[in-house]
């Protein structure tokens, strides 16, 4: 039998995050096709756990289970994560059983936990885009990233979202045994073994501009054409307002300078074209104002850490 796997639940789990620590390290074999991997289910106390779905399931092992494992995966609770900064007494008295060293992980809002135990001090994480701001205001000593689909730390290591514990799971077979057996186990789970980009492919676009402010009539009319040049001495003008003014209010209203709002505006522009029609690269970075596709790559790259192409190939799809 290979290493053990332990993964820690608490009511409130979510299925999916349990079910794929089991598949993706359950499909990790060697070459001889022997199981490199043990995969064992564990709770603060053995016996039934709350899903966040309408069905419970029941653990068969206890917090003793953590003892001999190599690695434990925490698991996502929406009943228990992002309430304060603190650990119930079940979990650390759980987490305390874990011997020093050994690799611990979380998915999603488990991120919370590790931080609350203490376990991310010194060291960058990540969560669930949504939870970002909340493990922000609980833990502000800690350094988030929230663009980023994991982060590995050595032995301590955090991952985004539900589906974004796939790519951490197969960076820890990856790590631990090569790309060939990282590969296998994502070909057998039918997976992609590697994704391009971060989270920030996976944040909603705004919708729309907030009004009322006295820079947002200069806002709707730099929206409306943003396939043409727009200047700040422009802007400033549909405002009535000197240069000067009108960027200390921009910034004041928006949070931001006004060539950081328009290049973000353009991105979504972008996002927009790419998800939603077949124009070409070229012409989707002359619609959204950054002129060539070379512009439009660039900083696609740096907003979102992919290219036009596979943006468009994760949202779009193929066609039909």
């Amino acid at each position: 039998m290979g290493e053990r796997v332990a993964v820690l639940v608490r009511d409130g789990v979510l299925p999916m995050e349990l079910g794929l620590v089991h598949q993706l390290f359950g499909a990790a074999v060697s070459a001889g096709g022997e199981r490199l991997y043990e995969v064992v289910t564990c709770a603060p106390a053995a016996g039934p756990v709350r899903t966040d779905a309408d069905f419970t399931i029941v653990a068969e092992h206890g917090p003793e289970a953590l003892e001999g494992a190599g690695t434990v995966i925490v698991p996502a609770s929406h009943e228990q994560d992002e309430r304060d900064a603190g650990l119930p007494e079940p979990v650390a008295a759980a987490l305390a059983r874990i011997v020093p060293g050994t690799r611990i992980a979380s998915i999603c809002t488990g991120a919370f936990v590790l931080a609350a135990a203490g376990l991310l001090e010194g060291r960058r994480a990540t969560t669930h885009w949504r939870s970002c701001a909340r493990f922000a205001e609980l833990f502000p000593h800690i350094e988030l990233d929230p663009g980023v689909l994991y982060t590995d730390g050595g032995d301590v290591l955090t991952s985004a979202g539900e589906a974004a514990g796939i790519d951490l799971c197969l960076h820890m077979i990856r790590r631990d045994h090569g790309a060939g057996v990282a590969a296998e186990a994502a070909r057998r789970t039918v997976v992609p073994p590697h994704r391009e980009g971060g989270q920030a492919q996976y944040v909603p676009r705004p919708v729309a501009e907030p009004g009322g402010a006295s820079t947002g009539a200069a806002r709707a009319w730099a929206l409306a054409r943003l396939d043409r040049p727009v200047t700040l001495a422009e802007m400033a003008a549909r405002s009535s307002m000197s240069v000067r003014t009108f960027t200390r209010r921009f910034r004041q209203e928006t949070g931001m300078a006004a060539g950081r709002w328009l290049v973000l505006r353009r991105v979504e522009r972008a996002r927009q074209l790419l998800e939603e029609t077949d124009l070409p690269v070229d012409r989707v970075a002359a619609e959204a104002g950054f002129g060539t596709g070379a512009s439009l790559r660039q900083h696609l790259q740096a907003e979102l850490g992919v290219s036009p192409t596979a943006y468009r190939a994760t949202f779009r799809g193929p066609a039909l």
